[in-house]
């Protein structure tokens, strides 16, 4: 019997970062919970970082995934706002891989291409092929639904993404 793996997908972010939780097993996929960690756009930038790191420290203290995925970040036509939310990248990052999971990366188009079939697809359309392929989904967000997606993506892809790792001495 194949026993369930449990992948949490982030979709990050600096005043929301989403977060997906699913088990795989085999090829089936289960909802196990999803939400959003929020930054206090009041603070300064170290203390908002600080919010998203301990608020996905809980998460994985909560829920106990054993794989990780994080969106790559795309590049942004304003320089500052890029940094920024590679700063949070980097939190998304560092939160999973400081307890010992390797962490997958995906493009922006491959996750929707994996979930929806084309790698142009709308919000709305991502919210309902998670809600089609997890129809016992919950999210809060649209960052929440995007990082059950990018989960979802992994599940598709971690043979491969687990075979890269290995091979650069991650896995």
């Amino acid at each position: 019997m194949t026993h369930a793996i449990r992948i949490l997908g982030i979709d990050p972010g600096l005043r929301r970062t989403g977060w997906g939780v699913i088990d795989v097993t085999g090829n089936r996929l289960a909802f196990v919970a999803s939400g959003t960690v929020s930054s206090d756009n009041k603070r300064d930038l170290a203390e908002r970082l600080v919010q998203l790191h301990d608020g996905l420290g809980k998460v994985m203290d909560l829920h106990g995934p054993q794989e990780a995925a994080v969106e790559q970040t795309f590049v942004n036509k304003d320089a500052g706002a890029t940094l920024k939310l590679g700063q949070a990248r980097g939190i998304a990052l560092l939160v999973p891989a400081l307890s010992g999971l390797a962490v997958a990366e995906y493009a922006p188009n491959l996750v929707k291409k994996t979930v929806v079939g084309t790698g142009h697809a709308e919000k709305d359309q991502i919210r309902a092929m998670v809600k089609v392929l997890l129809p016992l989904a919950k999210f809060d967000s649209d960052d929440a639904a995007d990082a059950l997606a990018i989960a979802i993506c992994h599940a598709q892809h971690r043979g491969a993404a687990t075979g890269r790792l290995a091979k650069m001495g991650v896995a």
